[in-house]
Formats: C-alpha cells, sequence, structure tokens
C-alpha cells in the first residue's frame, strides 16, 4: 500500500527533525508526531486495541517530555517564520489528514463485524473453541486471560505504567529532602 510507504517517509522525516533540530520543544513535538503516525499505521494493520495504546502511551509520554523540557528550553515566538518550517508544518498537517481520511474510508459500516468476512480469523476459533477449550464462565474471559493473557498483561503493564509515571512527574509538590526544615 502506497500509504504505508507516505506514512513511514512521514515518521523519518520526523525522526530526522527530532535529532536535528535545536529547540528541544520542536524535537518533542516531532517525537510525538511519530507516534502518532505509527498509531494511524496500526489501523491500517486492523490492529485498534494497539493503535488506542499507541495514543494512550504517546499522549501520557508526550505530556511528561513536555513537562520536562518546557523548563529547560524557553521558546519565544517572535514575528519571524522560516519558510522551510511552515511549509514542513503544512505538509505534516496534509498528511495526517490524508492518512485520516484513508482510514474512515475503509472502516466498514457501523454493526458489521469484521471477522465476519474472514472465516480464518482467530475471531472465529475463539467463538467455536473458546468455552470447550477453556472453561471459562463467558467468551469475553476466555479471549482476555486465556488466549491473549500476555497480551493483556502487556497492554495493562504499559497503561498503568505511563500513569504512575506522569503522575510522578505531574504532581504539585516534590518530596522535601531529609535536611529541609519541616
Amino acid at each position: 500500500m502506497a500509504i504505508f510507504y507516505i506514512l513511514l517517509l512521514f515518521m523519518i522525516i520526523g525522526a530526522i527533525i527530532a535529532i536535528e533540530t535545536s529547540n528541544l520543544l520542536s524535537s518533542v513535538i516531532c517525537i510525538g508526531a511519530i507516534g502518532f503516525g505509527a498509531s494511524i499505521m496500526f489501523l491500517f494493520l486492523r490492529a485498534p486495541d494497539i493503535a488506542i495504546t499507541q495514543i494512550v502511551v504517546e499522549v501520557l509520554g508526550l505530556i511528561i517530555l513536555i513537562r520536562s523540557t518546557i523548563s529547560r528550553d524557553l521558546t519565544f515566538i517572535s514575528g519571524d517564520k522560516e519558510f522551510f518550517g511552515t511549509v514542513i508544518s503544512v505538509v505534516i498537517i496534509f498528511v495526517i489528514f490524508l492518512a485520516g481520511v484513508q482510514v474512515f474510508g475503509t472502516l466498514q459500516n457501523f454493526g458489521t463485524p469484521i471477522f465476519a468476512n474472514v472465516p480464518d480469523a482467530a475471531s472465529q476459533t475463539y467463538i467455536k473453541e473458546g468455552l470447550q477449550s477453556t472453561g471459562a464462565a463467558n467468551i469475553v474471559t476466555s479471549v482476555i486471560l486465556d488466549f491473549r493473557a500476555y497480551d493483556t498483561l502487556g497492554e495493562t503493564t504499559v497503561l498503568f505504567t505511563s500513569i504512575i509515571g506522569a503522575t510522578v512527574i505531574l504532581r504539585k509538590k516534590a518530596k522535601k529532602l531529609i535536611e529541609e526544615p519541616d
């Protein structure tokens, strides 16, 4: 698919800009664009659970990175704008727009299950053999805790680690040092 190559090129350009720029905040924003490009690719690969996880991790990661770089790199907006930066920004926004149009154009009608179109899909196996293979009380439990247990464990570990990291960095009052008076 051509859209994969466009997204890959977009992510490579974002990585090069993130490495080469001297402005820390611009670098963090480019890293965020790379992560959101990856989540769009996951949507094209029909992995919405991984795409949602990627977006959550990316948002929390951006919050942490922006919080840690905003005090180190003071950026002032002036009347002068770079032509190259403006053109790159417009191109990136246009690519994201085209990717979004492509993703929403390939989605099925609401209420139509995707697995119904693919007879050899893993979901068909889960439905046919799930209750007999696992002995679970319902099919959702058998899928989440038996068939995809490691995937579920990994996703929840990433989400909880990101939330704890964001909470630690964004807290208002830091712990006091031992030598500080009360």
